[in-house]
């Protein structure tokens, strides 16, 4: 699910730098389809005109720190 898309950003994520650095860009196969401010923005503005699940919102920045996540959960066991 949208492998595509998340695949054209990394390979291109330098070039995406110069013209959409800091920015939110909404991904649909290899094509740009929007950039916005924020990802409310983007994702509101997509809906209009896409289906959800067809388009790829990445904030476009350098490095990975943007698209790598870590989540952290605290279990707490009875015994």
């Amino acid at each position: 699910m949208l492998e595509k898309e998340f695949q054209y950003y990394l390979d291109n994520q330098d070039e995406l730098l110069k013209k959409y650095a800091g920015k939110i860009i909404v991904i649909i196969g290899e094509d740009i389809i929007g950039e916005y401010d924020t990802e409310v923005q983007a994702l509101v503005e997509t809906r209009k005109s896409h289906e959800i699940g067809t388009f790829l919102i990445q904030k476009c920045s350098p490095g990975n720190n943007d698209y790598t996540e870590t989540y952290h959960s605290r279990v707490v066991l009875h015994g």
